[in-house]
């Protein structure tokens, strides 16, 4: 940086360094303002929180797998069961606490009338917890 800007040898030339006291100065000014705002952004709530036990929870019940198959037969898990049983296992399965949830799996010829009624025997007995489960579709986009 030429000191000697009096100098009429020079006088012509634009200057090509740049100052960097504006630029400290700032930046000085900047992290002085940080400083000071810093503890303002740390604000906590004052609480008085209630203390509690970490007791094991009961496991849930494991459901109840019903199938229904093309031809109409009706599957509790792996075993057949008569339509007429049906309603004495579904009086059975809701005296128990708590009641499990019904999984259900029908083959997609069975008419939805069978359907229902399967489900309406099953809420009338007090099974509210129902999942209709299916198969993935291998065309479905990911």
């Amino acid at each position: 940086m030429s000191l000697n800007r009096l100098d009429r040898q020079g006088a012509g030339k634009p200057l090509a360094e740049i100052n960097m006291v504006p630029l400290i100065d700032v930046m000085l000014v900047l992290v002085v303002v940080l400083i000071v705002t810093a503890p303002l952004l740390t604000h906590a709530v004052k609480l008085d929180l209630p203390s509690a036990t970490s007791e094991r929870l009961t496991p849930a019940p494991a459901a109840i797998e019903l199938s229904i198959t093309a031809n109409g037969e009706l599957y509790w898990g792996t075993e057949w069961v008569a339509r007429e049983s049906l309603l004495q296992r579904w009086d059975s399965t809701a005296q128990r606490v708590p009641i499990p949830a019904l999984h259900l799996r029908a083959d997609k010829s069975v008419p939805f009338g069978l359907v229902d009624e399967v489900l309406s025997e099953a809420a009338r007995a007090g099974i509210t917890q129902v999942s209709v489960l299916s198969a993935p579709n291998a065309t479905a986009p990911p």
